[in-house]
């Protein structure tokens, strides 16, 4: 069953649950993946990798609305934020941890050569694409500074 079934049944079950959160979030998620199935060039259909890219914007775009609220001293609607971010999370990878992540990287950086922070460029192209989905962006980008200045 692919992501987008998945999430299809996920949906009647959050409503025989009557579980507002998921429901309102599982719905959320369906509408974004209708958009990319209909969108000009798309032929109507969405694979799982494309599917689980518009889920990590989607929780990437929750993460930083909390932290907004939270400046903001609106911790209630941070909660709301936080919450819908924990539903989508259970459909997506398991993230890498941080020692998974600088061992990934390590390799990656041995591999393309890379010996100073002017290589940092080589080594994002190649690290982008191999840990897709196992790491944000942001994470990837942090370690791999941290690991050639070092």
């Amino acid at each position: 069953m692919d992501l987008f079934d998945r999430v299809s049944e996920d949906i009647k079950n959050a409503m025989k649950a009557h579980d507002k959160v998921a429901l309102e979030t599982l719905r959320n998620i369906k509408k974004n993946f209708l958009e990319a199935k209909t969108a000009p060039g798309a032929d109507n259909t969405l694979s799982d990798a494309d599917a689980v890219k518009i889920m990590q914007k989607m929780v990437k775009q929750g993460k930083d609305s909390a932290d907004i609220y939270i400046q903001q001293n609106r911790r209630d609607l941070a909660d709301v934020e936080l919450g819908q971010i924990a539903v989508i999370e259970k459909y997506l990878p398991k993230q890498m941890t941080t020692e998974e992540l600088d061992g990934a990287l390590k390799e990656i950086i041995a591999k393309v050569g890379a010996t100073s922070a002017k290589d940092m460029g080589k080594v994002m192209g190649t690290a982008s694409k191999a840990l897709a989905g196992k790491a944000e962006g942001r994470a990837i980008s942090e370690a791999v500074k941290r690991l050639l200045n070092s």
